[in-house]
């Protein structure tokens, strides 16, 4: 990120506040301030995920799935788009493969 602040955001998350020109629809501090928001939550779920793969021993993407649909429920606290990346943050984190997650609605 540019302005003077140390935080770098990856170009996968620009992408969620992008428009077709790929030009930002988001203040780039407001985008800034998600994406911590949003590697936090990933960082956060990443015992919660071994976890329940200890516990339970669902496959890894039944994990991240419903993970996925935690993110989403009432009260969230990010986008579906958000979410989706969230999740596959999450897995990158892990090391587990990506599930198949499907686009969010514009």
């Amino acid at each position: 990120m540019q302005d003077g602040s140390q935080i770098f955001i990856p170009d996968s998350f620009i992408a969620l506040h992008q428009g077709r020109n790929h030009k930002l629809l988001t203040p780039l501090a407001e985008v800034a301030a998600r994406y911590e928001l949003c590697e936090d939550l990933a960082q956060m779920l990443v015992e919660q995920a071994q976890i329940l793969y200890h516990q339970s021993a669902p496959s890894e993407a039944a994990i991240l799935k419903t993970m996925l649909m935690g993110l989403q429920g009432e009260g969230a606290v990010v986008t579906p788009h958000e979410a989706r990346w969230v999740i596959l943050r999450l897995a990158e984190l892990l090391g587990w493969k990506a599930p198949e997650l499907a686009q969010p609605e514009s």
